[in-house]
């Protein structure tokens, strides 16, 4: 198992950046692949970026790319969120998740963190 804890969220004006960082128990980080996503006000939890194993491999939702770079430390155990060029769209509790060489679906979550970008 391992057990994710998210940091590094705040209030921002717009254009701002933000860098957010995901801790993570155990011994065995390099087995899970890594993704952060997002939950808004009355909206869905929405998927942000994500990281394979290694961290050759990302992947990005649309309204982040470009903006955005997810990245991880094997050796610290963490991964990290790179938020750049902030819209007040990005306003949303933003969590990371892990999942396991034989997950199909994200099965480990923090607790997550807000981050809020004023126009």
């Amino acid at each position: 198992q391992v057990q994710l804890v998210e940091s590094g969220g705040g209030l921002v004006q717009a254009g701002g950046s933000l860098r957010l960082s995901c801790a993570a128990s155990g011994r065995t980080f390099s087995s899970y692949a890594m993704a952060w996503f997002r939950q808004a006000p009355g909206k869905e939890r929405e998927f942000v970026a994500d990281i394979s194993r290694g961290g050759g491999i990302t992947s990005y939702a649309d309204s982040v790319k470009g903006r955005f770079t997810i990245s991880r430390d094997n050796a610290q155990n963490t991964v990290t969120l790179q938020m750049n060029s902030l819209k007040p769209e990005d306003t949303a509790v933003y969590s990371c998740a892990a999942r396991s060489i034989s997950g199909v679906e994200y099965g480990y979550w923090g607790q997550g963190t807000q981050v809020t970008v004023s126009s």
